[in-house]
C-alpha cells in the first residue's frame, strides 16, 4: 500500500512538472524573427577600422562615435605637431649659441641660458614622443571599438538570461553574503 502511495505522489508530480514546461514552451511567440549571426563581421568592422578610421564605427551603425575618434586623433597629431615646431626651435637656438651667431636681444630666448634650452628641448621631446605613442594608442583602440561593438550587436539578450545581485543571511553567524545570480531559462 505505501509503495502505490509513493508511486502515485511521483507520478501526479511527474505529470505536474511536465504540464509546466508544455505551458512555458507554448508561451513563446511563434513568429519571433531569428538573427542571422554573421562570423565575419567583426573582422570586416575591424578592417574597416584600420583602413579608415571611424569607418568601422559607420558599418556597427555607431555613428556617435566618429566625431570621438576623429577628435582624439585630431588632439593627438596636434600635440604631436607643436611640440616637434616647440622642439626645433629650442634646438636651433641651442645650435646658434654654439656657433654665436645667436641674439642676446632676442625676446623668447635672449633671457635663456643653455642649460634651460637644454631641458626645453628634453621637455618638447618627451611630449612628442608621449602625444606619438597616444595619438597610435586612439587609433588601435578605435579598431578594438569597432571589433568589440561588432561583436555585441550579435550577443543574444532576452529575457531567457538573467544576471541579478544576490544576498543571503549564512544561518550559523548570521553574517550577509554577496554574490551574482544567473539564471537561464529553457
Amino acid at each position: 500500500m505505501k509503495k502505490l502511495h509513493y508511486i502515485f505522489i511521483l507520478t501526479c508530480l511527474f505529470l505536474t512538472f511536465e504540464g509546466k514546461a508544455q505551458e512555458e514552451i507554448s508561451l513563446i511567440p511563434k513568429d519571433t524573427v531569428k538573427t542571422i549571426i554573421d562570423p565575419n563581421r567583426p573582422a570586416r568592422a575591424a578592417f574597416y577600422s584600420a583602413l579608415v578610421p571611424g569607418l568601422g564605427q559607420v558599418y556597427n551603425k555607431k555613428y556617435w562615435k566618429v566625431p570621438i575618434v576623429y577628435g582624439g586623433l585630431g588632439l593627438g597629431i596636434y600635440n604631436y605637431n607643436f611640440n616637434q615646431k616647440k622642439y626645433h626651435e629650442y634646438r636651433d637656438e641651442y645650435k646658434r649659441r654654439l656657433d654665436g651667431t645667436s641674439d642676446p636681444n632676442h625676446p623668447l630666448f635672449g633671457r635663456l641660458d643653455n642649460d634651460r634650452l637644454i631641458r626645453a628641448q628634453k621637455f618638447h621631446q618627451r611630449n612628442r614622443d608621449l602625444s606619438a605613442l597616444i595619438t597610435a594608442g586612439i587609433y588601435i583602440l578605435n579598431i578594438i571599438d569597432a571589433n568589440i561593438d561588432a561583436h555585441l550587436t550579435q550577443f543574444n539578450v532576452n529575457d531567457n538570461l538573467s544576471l541579478k545581485p544576490d544576498m543571503n543571511q549564512n544561518l550559523l553567524d548570521y553574517r550577509f553574503s554577496y554574490g551574482m545570480t544567473v539564471t537561464y531559462r529553457f
